[in-house]
């Protein structure tokens, strides 16, 4: 598949892509910002990925900042922006079920894609506007599928925040789950006992805030991952009883608490206990 048009945000670091191409390596626009122009959303982020390696990189650009290039991450800076390019990597098994224990860096575009969390997210784009789709994520875009990269239980047990993720994107896009991702969603959710709760909490904010916020509550309940939350274990019945309210949408971080503490019927001491155990005040 090809884009008809190449994107303005994208248009406006192709001088990027170009200049690694020309040094001769290859270089793609990936991630999350790939999905977003196939399905007319708006772009946040422009992610780089490329075979030159970190050093090889600087090199080419005068201005760099090394924001985590013990990931292969480089900061770039350039007149039309800052871009943060990727070198290709493969990564080992993860320690706390976050964080690799060794990245190797590598050649192979597939070999770094084969590591995304899910097919819709494992987009690469060629500067001629060519969409690379190494695991069928058009054919689930097209059908509204959110599946996992290869082995779910293996994407999940590498970081067990992907399953929130997942949820999230149901929430946010209104895709259904594909069955065998889901199964491992619900046999592998204890492992979110594991991730902070910094990121939990992010996550969930997002998905109280989606447009299709009942379907992504009703996935967060069936997969029994809010038994692993903080303050939601136990309330199942109370996460059900949003599914009854409107689903005008939330715009607020707020309203999405004020919504589900109601449902909770929580007292001032309840709210003050939750909110801890969420971390978002001493």
């Amino acid at each position: 598949m090809k884009l008809e048009k190449i994107p303005a945000e994208y248009q406006q670091a192709l001088p990027v892509l170009r200049k690694l191409t020309e040094a001769g390596h290859e270089a793609y626009f990936v991630g999350g910002s790939v999905r977003d122009v196939l399905l007319n959303h708006p772009i946040h982020d422009v992610d780089i990925a490329t075979s030159a390696f970190p050093e090889e990189i600087k090199q080419i650009f005068p201005k760099t900042i090394d924001v985590g290039i013990e990931h292969g991450t480089v900061l770039v800076l350039e007149e039309s922006g800052q871009y943060e390019i990727t070198t290709f990597r493969t990564e080992s098994s993860y320690q706390d079920f976050r964080r690799p224990e060794h990245v190797e860096f590598v050649r192979s575009l597939k070999e770094d894609l084969k590591r995304r969390d899910f097919t819709i997210n494992a987009f690469a784009l060629r500067e001629d506007g060519e969409i690379i789709d190494l695991f069928h994520g058009l054919k689930d875009l097209k059908q509204h599928v959110l599946r996992a990269v290869g082995n779910p239980h293996e994407r999940f047990s590498e970081d067990a925040l992907r399953m929130i993720r997942g949820l999230r994107f149901v929430s946010q896009l209104g895709f259904t789950l594909d069955e065998e991702t889901f199964v491992a969603i619900k046999e592998n959710n204890q492992l979110l006992g594991e991730i902070s709760v910094e990121r939990i909490h992010i996550e969930f904010v997002k998905l109280l805030l989606g447009d299709y916020r009942n379907k992504g509550i009703s996935a967060f309940i069936s997969s029994r991952c809010f038994e692993y939350c903080p303050g939601l274990a136990g309330k199942s019945q109370e996460l059900l009883a949003l599914l009854r309210l409107s689903e005008k949408t939330i715009s607020y971080e707020s309203q999405a608490w004020v919504l589900l503490l109601d449902q909770l019927n929580a007292s001032e001491t309840d709210i003050r206990d939750f909110f801890k155990k969420m971390e978002m005040f001493e």
